[in-house]
């Protein structure tokens, strides 16, 4: 299966903890860390919740 690399772009702090609690289940933890998922629909609905706290790594 296809894999997609996420990395956070912007600080979690001030946001609530359900988009904090996502970012963890991503494995982000870090500004400017990048992870690598495999591309399924519960990960791309993740990154839709915190599209503004992540961006998409080509």
């Amino acid at each position: 299966m296809a894999t997609i690399k996420i990395k956070q772009i912007k600080s979690k702090i001030g946001y609530p903890i359900d988009q904090k609690r996502t970012l963890h289940a991503l494995g982000l933890h870090k500004i400017s860390q990048v992870v690598e998922k495999e591309d399924t629909p519960a990960i791309r609905g993740m990154i839709r919740k915190v599209h503004h706290l992540v961006t998409i790594v080509e």
